[in-house]
């Protein structure tokens, strides 16, 4: 039983470090974002749909009505995607990656709005933390400045990914999560196509080794192992994990892209993720999808 536990808690840790791989892949690949997003998404959905089909996991929806939050969801995660990539062009992996953590402080205080529960004052408390690290995060409160765009970006990138959370909240207890993520690429592949017709889709031809990395590794392999998960930790348990996500994300670009944080960064970055921490300990929900 013991040893059970230490292997899925490896298994938790091994999907988080390869989900940080988004942040150096996303900065690195040499092409326009929106291009880079539909070769993730087209890939993603070629190795979700056979890793569906060895798992025998039924693909059939429910019900009609819930194409249209499968749709909407999608777009939701699109736009979560292609405002994370800019933010990381415009700015550094750290600063990226620490301002798309804002998405749990965000989720709580816009699941009230989506779902049937009381808000909680506190979240306004963990808000103003998450407000007061993200000003610590830029150099200068300018909005010529493109490190400042970055932030900005990245917060809108959280609030795109946490909308589209809740959106797909409903679903998790009818559908495999496997399933949902294949949908959502396959989604995304389709409604993306009329980026290729616009925007310069070469660098494909040398980019395609850490492309297929992107998709394989961090989408369909990270994901699939982080829902997979959920079935034997607590959400709070998985979302607590989770928060190393910008720490194996910077201590990746460090390595790979020679990028050095400041003191701002690591000021900021605990105090973003200290929120996180907070939110996940006092959370008393210990369903699991």
């Amino acid at each position: 039983m013991k040893n059970q536990h230490l292997r899925q808690l490896l298994l938790l840790n091994l999907a988080t470090l390869f989900i940080s791989t988004s942040g150096a892949l996303g900065k690195f690949i040499d092409m326009p974002t929106p291009v880079i997003v539909w070769w993730r998404c087209s890939l993603a959905t070629i190795f979700l749909f056979i890793y569906c089909k060895y798992k025998k996991t039924d693909l059939k929806l429910k019900s009609k009505r819930d194409y249209t939050t499968f749709i909407i969801s999608s777009l939701f995660l699109g736009a979560h995607w292609i405002t994370y990539f800019y933010s990381l062009k415009l700015s550094n992996v750290a600063i990226g990656m620490l301002s798309l953590f804002t998405f749990p402080i965000i989720t709580a205080i816009l699941e009230p709005l989506f779902i049937k529960v009381k808000f909680d004052p506190i979240h306004i408390i963990l808000g103003l933390m998450v407000l007061t690290g993200i000003y610590i995060l830029a150099p200068e409160f300018s909005l010529e400045s493109d490190q400042v765009k970055g932030i900005l970006l990245g917060v809108l990138s959280a609030t795109f990914y946490a909308i589209r959370t809740l959106l797909l909240k409903q679903h998790v207890s009818k559908y495999n999560g496997t399933m949902l993520m294949f949908y959502q690429v396959f989604i995304l592949t389709l409604v993306l196509v009329p980026v290729l017709l616009f925007m310069d889709s070469s660098g494909i031809q040398s980019q395609y080794p850490f492309v297929i990395l992107l998709a394989l590794l961090t989408t369909a392999i990270g994901h699939t192992m982080f829902v997979s998960s959920l079935k034997y930790f607590k959400v709070s348990t998985a979302s607590i994990i989770g928060s190393m996500q910008p720490i194996f994300g910077i201590i990746i670009a460090y390595f790979f892209l020679e990028e050095i944080p400041t003191w701002n960064t690591f000021f900021g970055g605990l105090l973003i993720l200290g929120t996180v921490v907070i939110e996940s300990l006092r959370s008393k929900k210990d369903a699991t999808p």
